[in-house]
């Protein structure tokens, strides 16, 4: 089985049309300037030992060349054999709050931009546990089944906004609900939540669904994005802050973190709760958690283990551009000797 590893520098075959091209029209101006200057069969006779066919063999080296190297930039690979791969892991659920206090920008840029800075660099530092993703405001809405995709999940990490959900508020307690979707009952996996959220605005008897997770065997970490002093929530307009959100009596509403009601839920489950203020010392947390969490063989994966011939076409393609530049546009001799184009009977003719 052969994969082409970088399509994309198949753009760079033009480079062949556009060395037909010059050639044509180097030809071209060529013989108009031959012919003001004598006619063929003077230039014949003052040139006898130019080749007719030197110039065309020569461009032929020249696209073979770049042909060749810009098959060794795509780098085909071939399968040489199949393996069997056993992944160890824990299957991993982010539950990340995208409802509007999350824009407070007490926390740089803001909270949620945090939130889905602290999930990418945890997904940039797993190996191979699975992961999915719940979005949640005033509802809970699955966003990316559990899998071990790590580059669409940091695609649909990159998506979420705060326009997502339609009903505003904090329903924690949908989200925790939801996530216990994720996991499969037929496969004893260790189970990890990590909820992201300043806590505000919850709604529901959180304790209740936490127990409920606890019992199947779900551990509930959370993770505080926001300052207990808080902020505004700001209200833009092509990224340019118009205003900032108000209650019913005009006041300017400052929403703080919640940390008291995260610390519940987290060791409801015996987790625990993680201040988001610090990126590295969020990874650095959720790396020594896992760390002394039992791994569970969850998938035998068979793939062909690719090789890289990148080299041949290298080869091939430096070849073919010295071969260029050896021949010469006069003939040979003892291709001549071989009169392969009947040349002997036009001379004698």
């Amino acid at each position: 089985m052969v994969v082409l590893e970088e399509k994309i520098y198949f753009w760079f075959l033009l480079a062949i049309l556009v060395v037909v091209l010059v050639f044509f029209l180097q030809l071209y101006w060529k013989k108009k300037a031959q012919r003001k200057f004598a006619s063929i069969e003077a230039l014949e006779k003052l040139s006898p030992n130019k080749s007719k066919y030197k110039p065309a063999l020569k461009v032929l080296f020249w696209s073979l060349g770049i042909a060749c190297l810009v098959m060794a930039l795509v780098n085909p690979k071939i399968g040489s054999k199949m393996e069997t791969i056993k992944r160890e892991g824990v299957d991993i659920v982010f539950a990340i709050d995208v409802s509007k206090s999350m824009l407070a920008e007490d926390i740089a840029p803001n909270r949620l931009e945090k939130s889905k800075q602290l999930v990418t660099q945890i997904i940039n530092n797993l190996t191979s546990d699975r992961v999915g993703i719940v979005a949640y405001a005033g509802s809970a809405f699955p966003q990316l089944p559990i899998t071990t995709d790590y580059g669409s999940a940091k695609l649909f990490l990159q998506a979420m906004n705060t326009d997502m959900v339609s009903s505003q508020g904090t329903a924690i307690n949908e989200a925790i609900e939801l996530a216990q979707t994720y996991y499969n009952d037929e496969t004893e996996t260790s189970r990890i939540l990590f909820l992201i959220s300043d806590g505000e605005d919850h709604g529901g008897n959180i304790n209740d669904i936490a127990a409920q997770a606890a019992e199947k065997g779900i551990r509930i970490y959370t993770i505080g994005v926001g300052t207990p002093k808080g902020g505004p929530i700001p209200i833009k307009r092509n990224n340019v802050i118009q205003s900032y959100k108000k209650d019913r009596a005009g006041e300017t509403v400052i929403t703080r973190l919640d940390q008291s009601t995260l610390e519940e839920i987290s060791s409801a489950t015996n987790g625990e709760f993680i201040t988001g203020s610090n990126t590295k010392a969020v990874v650095d947390k959720v790396k020594d958690i896992l760390a002394n969490i039992e791994k569970t063989e969850f998938e035998s994966t068979q793939f062909a283990d690719y090789k890289d011939q990148f080299q041949w076409f290298l080869g091939f393609g430096i070849l073919f551009i010295l071969l260029d530049v050896l021949v010469l546009e006069r003939k040979t001799a003892w291709i001549r000797s071989l009169n392969l184009f009947n040349e002997k009977k036009e001379d004698e003719a």
